[in-house]
């Protein structure tokens, strides 16, 4: 398991510079009148290392409620409390925290209390930014917030954590049955920012396209599956009862636009309590030589009440790509199960010695 600071962290990854917001159909931090590069084929050139690292949430904090973006005043702040020299900013709750002093004192000073991805963004001179005025990355429903779910998804929910802690479900109580109520994550199979929908990982947050006339390749850094192989050449999705956990792609072009369809999901992600009927359409438009506009939609009518909608700048990155073997020196799961076995068999003996004591 690589990580650039050698250590594994596990904290909101730091945001790039420049903001960028919608304004109608155009971006802040897109050129105008910029032509994009082309491929030999005459596509739109995506290739390159890019990273999606932000502080911006995913949902809208109820301390914004209907308001789409940050104010000049909202926005300085919180600029200056995540780009302070020294610190360790926690963006979730420097988000949604109402006391400004609150704000304050949830971005913590590094030399009390390392949390490694910033220590390792304060050695680059690349600045450190909200990636978005926004105020959550989520732009259709209009409040910002994930649609609720369906009495399916609430029953699946319901059942799933009954038995073993999932990767995306909160038990009140972790389960140490086995390895397979550990989360998936920490059995290498998969991570929640992988996707598609990809999000912003926690850390080593780079991935790498690649382009030919027949394919589009996206590489992740940090990922447990291969690289994602989308074909271009219309042929049809797999058959329905081949299911995969990062899914089927299939790509077009709409004018530069790069148009990735995923269905076939295993069902076993639970991305946001999602069903194996999830269908994720995420659009590419490099609006920029130094960004590309990524937008995703997701529908599960198992699951949602209607299909919701995310963007995020994927900013070009100079940083190197790292091997991410996750297994490597990944004694986790070992080491969780026999404390686990360990304190039960110390739970009974007290127990048997209390009941011989009566």
């Amino acid at each position: 398991m690589t990580c650039r600071s050698g250590f594994v962290p596990f904290v909101i990854a730091v945001a790039m510079s420049a903001t960028f917001q919608t304004l109608g159909h155009a971006q802040i931090g897109e050129t105008p009148d910029w032509t994009p590069p082309r491929t030999i084929d005459g596509q739109p050139d995506l290739q390159g290392l890019w990273t999606m690292a932000t502080y911006t949430p995913l949902q809208r904090p109820e301390r914004f409620a209907n308001q789409e973006f940050l104010t000049d005043e909202e926005t300085a702040e919180i600029r200056s409390l995540v780009t302070q020299e020294g610190t360790d900013p926690i963006g979730r709750n420097i988000f949604s925290e109402e006391d400004p002093e609150k704000r304050a004192i949830n971005t913590i000073q590094t030399k009390e209390n390392i949390h490694y991805d910033n220590a390792i963004w304060l050695t680059e001179e690349r600045p450190k930014n909200l990636s978005s005025s926004r105020t959550s990355l989520i732009v259709d429903p209009p409040n910002g917030r994930i649609p609720p779910w369906t009495p399916d998804a609430e029953a699946r929910h319901a059942e799933r954590t009954k038995t073993s802690r999932h990767l995306m479900t909160n038990l009140p109580e972790p389960v140490y049955d086995g390895y397979h109520t550990r989360t998936q994550a920490e059995r290498c199979l998969v991570w929640r920012h992988e996707g598609p929908p990809m999000v912003p990982a926690a850390y080593n947050d780079i991935l790498q396209i690649f382009q030919t006339r027949d394919y589009v390749v996206i590489f992740q850094e940090m990922s447990n599956n291969n690289p994602r192989i989308v074909p271009m050449d219309d042929r049809p999705h797999l058959n329905e009862r081949i299911r995969l956990w990062p899914g089927d792609s299939r790509g077009h072009w709409e004018n530069d636009t790069l148009v990735v369809e995923t269905t076939n999901f295993n069902g076993r992600t639970h991305y946001q309590g999602a069903s194996d009927a999830l269908r994720v359409v995420e659009r590419f438009r490099r609006i920029a030589a130094d960004r590309i506009h990524y937008e995703w939609t997701v529908e599960d009518p198992n699951t949602w009440a209607r299909p919701w909608t995310a963007e995020i700048p994927m900013v070009k990155t100079d940083e190197l790509m790292f091997e991410y073997g996750c297994h490597e020196g990944n004694h986790d799961i070992r080491h969780i199960l026999t404390i686990a076995r360990n304190l039960e068999k110390q739970a009974a003996a007290k127990a048997a010695t209390e009941a011989g004591s009566r």
